[in-house]
């Protein structure tokens, strides 16, 4: 492994954390103190994260930046973080988002704006965490502390029926994750290590995966969340204010996804492989049923909350179609293997963007407007140029055209399952056509036409600080869309590594 000079990791976990606190005390009465200095804070991990580029080595799968402490000895929980090709760029995703969103409140959020600002701040740090951890327990902890602020951002500055939202959001993610707990104690008591790399070498008999796969199957499907469990994210999303939609959907949607790469596939491969039919039949209704409910929305929110479901099911499709690839003949040397895995994760880095972007457009409307149906609008683009060609470029990139990172992971992952299954290819293909139906129509009248209201004829273009917001997405989603070979070069032999350890039994 390689150990890290100073606690770099440590650094992007605790200074949010530590950052929020100092907001939320020292920012009551002082709002423009408190969005500098958390602007300068969230500024500064992000920094961090992407310092840590230079000095990744991409030639190996071991752990990297490693920092471990004994924690509890007395029952082995260390704190024990570290990164690889899987994490890092989820990692500097979370805190790039973070900058975003509190550039986003900054002349929006009025009421409370120090305590809005230090919840996410802290909920940086607990979801940075989430993907460094690697103790067992360590990745609990922080799995289900994020939620607290989340809950309170949900509860406080969300829409009228944000009570039913938010206790809804907490009661599904909460109770999914107690499974999980059940299992890492099952497997602590068995090898006596909370290490989440001492797990993964566990020996397991088929009938302890297959429980401990479910156990982790209900906890990460509810975050991503996978159909039928997803019914609490579409009333989360409206409810939530701009900055709860973009975390929830660019970001919280993801560790759902990492928990399957780093838990199910190498800890119950057999168990995943046994039970992958049962995940790809979820991920193609979530595709492709979850699309045509994004079709029937009026709810501009709606609509691309339920986009996101559809969009995830690539990610759960590209992770468990793997084992159906590995029995074709025809897949020689493995690459459709790879293709797969790192098609998934490609499809949640660039779904990471693109949600942000869309929900941030959205907001964008909504603090001139205060309405989010699509029925209120029409014609935007007369008055607000500049900002109805950015949301385009998301819009097509929602679609998934060359061009845009939409395209690489859902093209990979589609790519890939023709040599799993051509019916599956068919049917995850389907996503195109109906994404652009619901994508384009929902451009078509709120963007274009005539302007059918006096509140979008008085509509003004976006300011400097949008546009800088809007433009930076607008640069990432082009530039993965193509150039995506260094995030592909950044994952490689981490990708490798996992492959071999999900199609190598334990039995």
């Amino acid at each position: 492994m390689f150990s890290s000079s100073w606690p770099i990791l440590s650094l992007i976990v605790w200074l949010p954390i530590i950052a929020g606190a100092l907001v939320m005390w020292f920012g009551a009465g002082r709002a423009q103190w408190a969005r500098w200095f958390a602007l300068a804070s969230s500024g500064v991990v992000f920094g961090l994260s992407v310092a840590l580029l230079p000095r990744f080595d991409t030639h190996t799968y071991a752990m990297q930046f490693v920092e471990r402490v004994a924690w509890i000895p007395q029952l082995g929980i260390h704190y024990h973080l570290g990164v690889d090709g899987i994490s890092l760029p989820l990692l500097i995703l979370t805190t790039f988002t973070t900058v975003l969103v509190i550039i986003a409140a900054w002349e929006v959020i009025k009421e409370k704006a120090h305590q809005y600002l230090a919840a996410f701040l802290i909920m940086e740090g607990m979801m940075n965490g989430t993907f460094a951890a690697l103790d067992a327990i360590v990745f609990y902890f922080f799995f289900e502390a994020m939620l607290i602020p989340m809950f309170v951002v949900i509860g406080i500055w969300g829409g009228p029926k944000r009570v039913f939202a938010t206790i809804k959001f907490f009661l599904y993610t909460f109770l999914g994750s107690v499974f999980m707990l059940i299992a890492l104690i099952y497997m602590y008591f068995k090898g006596g290590s909370f290490s989440i790399l001492a797990m993964q070498q566990l020996p397991l008999s088929l009938t302890e995966q297959v429980l401990i796969f479910l156990a982790f199957f209900i906890a990460f499907a509810v975050k991503i969340p996978m159909w039928p469990v997803h019914t609490w994210l579409p009333d989360a999303h409206v409810e939530a204010p701009t900055g709860g939609s973009v975390i929830l959907a660019a970001i919280m949607l993801k560790i759902g996804g990492y928990g399957f790469l780093r838990f199910s596939l190498p800890i119950t491969p057999d168990a995943a492989a046994l039970l992958d039919g049962m995940v790809i039949a979820f991920s193609l209704i979530a595709i492709v049923y979850i699309g045509f409910v994004a079709l029937a929305q009026s709810d501009m929110k709606k609509l691309v909350a339920y986009s996101s479901i559809s969009h995830m099911g690539f990610v759960t499709l590209g992770i468990f179609v793997i084992f159906m690839i590995a029995e074709n003949p025809l897949n020689v040397g493995g690459s459709g293997i790879r293709l797969a895995l790192e098609g998934a994760m490609v499809q949640m880095i660039s779904h990471g963007l693109i949600s942000a972007a869309m929900f941030l457009s959205i907001g964008v409307l909504y603090d001139r407007l205060h309405s989010r149906e699509i029925s209120a609008y029409g014609g935007v683009v007369n008055t607000m140029p500049w900002f109805a060609a950015m949301m385009v470029v998301f819009a097509m990139a929602n679609v998934g055209l060359p061009g845009t990172s939409g395209f690489v992971g859902e093209f990979m992952v589609i790519l890939a399952a023709f040599k799993a299954n051509f019916w599956i290819a068919f049917f995850a293909a389907l996503t195109l056509i109906i994404g652009a139906s619901y994508t384009l129509w929902m451009v078509k009248r709120v963007y274009f036409g005539e302007v059918q209201h006096q509140g979008v004829a008085e509509l003004k273009d976006v300011n400097p600080r949008e546009a800088w917001m809007l433009g930076s997405l607008v640069f990432l989603i082009i530039l993965l869309g193509v150039w995506p070979n260094p995030l592909l070069d950044l994952m490689h032999a981490t990708i490798e590594h996992l492959a071999q350890q999900a199609l190598t039994s334990k039995l």
